[in-house]
């Protein structure tokens, strides 16, 4: 039979009244004694179980921090290469700033938003600690092969609608509904006007660095080149594909920067294809970025080219001149034009879906 205890600030009782007996006075000296300790240590053992990823910074591997009395927490650990630098004190000041940056970022706490939790070392080589996200970046949960599984698992009737509503077959990938799509922007709009507010640009927005959790939510991930504004890194990094004009220019990296990187991955959504494909060289995909606002009717299908207001929203992010895109992360998501305003239309057409809820359902049917 158990015993309800009631807590109090002092003594403890049980639920019938009584007094808790108290613990042998030798075995409470530790307890006294932890608490007035200056400091505490200890060892911490990580087993790299599975290999997450891999880029130009290093590899990112799935582990488990273990406790006492049989915790465990997965987490995930970004073990940073020194290949790319032309000496260790290249190396270490790099990795200051990195470091700089994850405390910062740590700091934050946004739902949308990677969560930080240490930065150390081993043997000299840098290892930020980070939280594991259980679900699929969007890269990958926009592969062809992913909705051919999902064809698999559902019945045709759920089929139906998950190509009406959810997602359906691109031209090169799985192409998303516009509800969907603008709810997986907004909540990356919001982490993007968190990191944003703390003067901080992420740098590196672009599908494989967004990840949709089984919740239904989506966070941005890869803070390896995230900097502060005002003290962008000597050596800048990009991916091409997804970097502003301004960027592949050799201008500074922007707020606004960020939002032209996140209108790309929404036109890659809403079209089933990367705008960019197939570009080689340079002055070619800067040209691409340049006249893409002018052949969105060509590359978007016709249930976004009809909506006027999806479409402005569009153009307000990816503009080739960063004046004229949204002034901010939190403008392009809840002033007018912006992609609240867009939901609230789908409200009231009577089309709007629980979107969370509907994209948890759809990485159910995965497995």
């Amino acid at each position: 039979m158990s015993t309800t205890i009631l807590q109090e600030d002092r003594p403890t009782i049980t639920a019938a009244g009584d007094v808790g007996s108290r613990c042998p006075e030798e075995f409470l000296a530790k307890y006294t004694e932890i608490l007035g300790a200056s400091r505490l240590n200890w060892t911490e053992y990580y087993t790299l179980t599975k290999r997450l990823g891999a880029g130009g910074q290093g590899v990112v591997y799935l582990t488990t921090r273990r406790g006492t009395d049989g915790f465990t927490l997965p987490v995930a650990l970004k073990i940073f290469s020194p290949e790319r630098y032309a000496s260790e004190t290249a190396y270490h000041e790099a990795m200051a700033r990195i470091a700089s940056v994850a405390a910062r970022v740590a700091q934050i706490q946004h739902d949308n938003l990677l969560d930080v939790h240490n930065f150390s070392e081993q043997r000299m080589i840098r290892i930020m600690e980070m939280e594991w996200i259980d679900g699929y970046d969007l890269s990958r949960l926009l592969a062809p092969e992913l909705l051919e599984r999902t064809r698999a698992n559902v019945s045709e009737e759920r089929w139906k609608y998950l190509n009406n509503v959810i997602v359906t077959a691109g031209p090169r990938q799985s192409r998303l509904k516009p509800g969907v799509a603008i709810a997986i922007v907004r909540e990356c709009l919001a982490a993007l006007a968190s990191l944003h507010r703390e003067g901080i640009v992420h740098a590196d927005v672009k599908t494989a660095n967004i990840m949709v959790k089984r919740t239904g939510n989506a966070k941005i991930i890869d803070i390896g080149s995230a900097h502060p504004v005002d003290q962008p890194p000597p050596t800048k990094t990009c991916t091409p594909a997804y970097a502003a004009p301004e960027v592949l220019e050799g201008r500074e990296n922007s707020p606004r920067s960020d939002l032209a990187s996140l209108g790309y991955v929404l036109i890659e959504m809403l079209s089933g294809q990367p705008p960019f494909a197939g570009l080689q060289s340079f002055s070619d995909l800067l040209e691409a970025k340049r006249s893409l606002v002018h052949r969105l009717p060509q590359i978007l299908p016709s249930e976004v080219t009809c909506n006027e207001l999806l479409m402005d929203f569009c153009r307000g992010l990816i503009a080739a001149d960063p004046d004229k895109r949204f002034p901010s992360a939190e403008d392009a998501d809840l002033k007018k034009g912006g992609a609240a305003s867009f939901h609230r239309q789908l409200i009231v057409g009577g089309l709007a879906s629980e979107y969370e809820n509907e994209i948890r359902a759809w990485l159910d049917e995965l497995e």
